[in-house]
């Protein structure tokens, strides 16, 4: 029979190397969060007449994404492990271990993703409709935001988040928690999740433009949604660190696309 403080002392450091897990995500998480309440907030409420002052608003805007953030965290850090996604960097980082042999083989098709997915977006940008070309450069994020917010904010919340979370409840509800989680649900969970990233860029769309008709929908939707299952696959795949790389490169690729 298991020795009672033995066990107890592997529950306890499991619980730690958790906690430590969820804190190393959320920090890195909350740097997208506070460029966004930092530097995009004021430019958009510059000209809004406010119910508050900035600092209030900012305050309350900050409070609320961190919540938001700290819940994605959280289910990614308890239910991942029973789905098979990981944050194999992350998880080396917390267990004192060496990173490289973690990130390594996230590098190769991060990059290539990356590369990739910028050439995408560049091309998107110049597909998207009219109503949405004429108000581009008015109400585009500065590149740090979209590095940090979307590379990594937006991969904790909508893969680590919602994407860990439904593949679970796919692996408890229909599979009775009966072995690995099928392949299936995984890309079901990646599917819907990709949705709603797309969703989620509806109401930044519908704040450039007065109205969203059909056309500007379909795109905002499809092009998005397209991302998201390509960052879903590289998280299920490789791990989230390569959702990430890939991400945060496709905004640098296509930043330089503009320069050039």
């Amino acid at each position: 029979m298991p020795d009672a403080d033995v066990m107890s002392t592997t529950l306890t450091a499991g619980a730690v190397s958790r906690l430590r897990l969820g804190l190393a995500l959320w920090l890195a998480g909350m740097l997208g969060v506070v460029v966004v309440t930092t530097t995009v907030l004021p430019r958009l409420l510059a000209e809004v007449e406010l119910p508050a002052p900035l600092w209030v608003l900012s305050l309350a805007s900050l409070a609320q994404s961190a919540t938001l953030l700290a819940l994605a965290v959280w289910a990614g850090v308890a239910l991942a492990p029973a789905v098979g996604l990981r944050a194999p960097a992350f998880e080396a980082a917390v267990s004192g271990r060496p990173i490289s042999p973690a990130l390594r083989p996230q590098l190769f098709p991060g990059v290539t993703a990356g590369l990739f997915g910028g050439v995408l977006l560049f091309t998107a940008l110049r597909l998207a409709p009219a109503a949405l070309t004429a108000v581009q450069e008015q109400f585009k994020l500065n590149l740090a935001a979209r590095v940090l917010y979307g590379g990594v904010t937006e991969e904790l919340l909508l893969r680590w988040g919602i994407m860990t979370a439904l593949a679970w409840l796919s692996w408890r509800l229909l599979q009775r928690r009966q072995g690995a989680v099928h392949a299936g649900y995984v890309w079901l969970a990646n599917l819907v999740s990709a949705l709603l990233f797309a969703a989620g860029h509806l109401p930044a769309a519908a704040a450039m433009i007065d109205v969203l008709d059909a056309n500007i929908v379909a795109f905002v939707i499809g092009w998005n949604a397209a991302f998201g299952l390509l960052f879903g696959y590289l998280f299920c795949r490789y791990g989230l660190e390569s959702a990430m790389l890939a991400h945060a490169l496709s905004h640098v690729v296509s930043e330089l696309g503009d320069m050039a």
